[in-house]
């Protein structure tokens, strides 16, 4: 496989494992009761904080899928 074509494979499966981590954040996000720490839990700045927390999370999740996944790959440069 060519370089470019291997750099921009990779580009695409990491974009696309940031949105699923952010989708599975969400949804995880879901059943957390946030209403016990804000005044207006329906309110825009509810769903604006869901929405960070969402990104913020979901940002983790595949970064660390991703460098798991990469390190996985250089472990057997070992042997």
């Amino acid at each position: 496989m060519d370089g470019a074509v291997s750099l921009g494979l990779t580009g695409l499966i990491n974009v696309v494992m940031t949105l699923a981590g952010i989708g599975f954040s969400w949804w995880i996000l879901m059943n957390v009761r946030l209403d016990v720490f804000m005044r207006q839990p329906k309110g825009p700045q509810a769903k604006a904080l869901m929405i960070v927390l969402s990104i913020v999370l979901g940002h983790g999740l595949a970064t660390f899928v991703s460098d798991y996944l990469g390190w996985s790959r250089l472990i057997s440069q070992l042997f």
